[in-house]
């Protein structure tokens, strides 16, 4: 009976070594290979087009190819990351505060629906981003060595890690980064790294290691990743 018992145990351990197994070499083929698997998203394209038209066109574009270097270029994002930030940006119930902080963008979530988010988010995640290029080489050298390998003595790790060697994120974990205004991605690296961006620790933790050099890089390196 001990026998019995000891070989059903082993059995499923067995495959329950081989079902996490799969699971981590799928993660690292995405990872490797920059592939997006997108999920299937709720929400209305053409409802969200026209709330973008009104509403969102004079910061972002209506295609979200911003062309204000400030303003994110938010055309191909994936549409959970844009979800979860109009809904930072917003005041919930019980708080004194959004746990994103911007007057602007505060001013306009506070107006959105739940369904309003679900629209909008689907409907700039399936616009096609427009190429970008790099305009410092030399900052974009040092940038690609951070991307690509980190820095071991300062602990940062490298970004493509979680956004992969493309800069395509992953659906559901990390935001696309790659094609994004070089003067946005280093407001916002900087921002994470002085405290005043505050709704993700894991970047707070990262960029409070970068010199203001390497988030130059950095920055312009994105701008040219496509």
């Amino acid at each position: 009976m001990v026998r019995k018992f000891t070989q059903q145990f082993n059995v499923k351990r067995f495959f329950y070594l081989i079902k996490y197994y799969f699971k981590f070499i799928f993660i690292n083929c995405i990872i490797a290979h920059g592939v997006v698997v997108h999920a299937n998203p709720v929400g209305d394209s053409k409802q969200g087009a026209v709330i973008a038209q009104g509403l969102c066109s004079g910061c972002h574009a209506a295609d979200g190819n911003s062309v204000i270097p400030m303003n994110p270029i938010i055309a191909g994002q994936h549409a959970d990351y844009l979800k979860k930030q109009l809904n930072y940006f917003q005041v919930k119930e019980g708080a004194s505060v959004a746990k994103r902080e911007n007057a602007v963008m505060g001013g306009i979530a506070s107006g959105l629906s739940e369904a309003d988010i679900e629209n909008l988010s689907v409907y700039y995640s399936q616009q096609k981003i427009k190429p970008s290029f790099a305009q410092n080489i030399e900052l974009a050298k040092l940038g690609e060595k951070i991307y690509r390998g980190g820095d071991s003595e300062r602990k940062i790790p490298s970004c493509a890690s979680c956004h992969g060697p493309k800069g395509l994120g992953i659906p559901g974990q990390y935001p696309r980064v790659s094609g994004q205004h070089a003067t946005y991605s280093s407001s916002t690296l900087t921002q994470y790294k002085n405290g005043t961006r505050k709704n993700n620790k894991q970047m707070m933790e990262i960029a409070s290691r970068l010199s203001e050099k390497q988030i130059e890089g950095l920055a312009e390196y994105l701008a040219g990743l496509n």
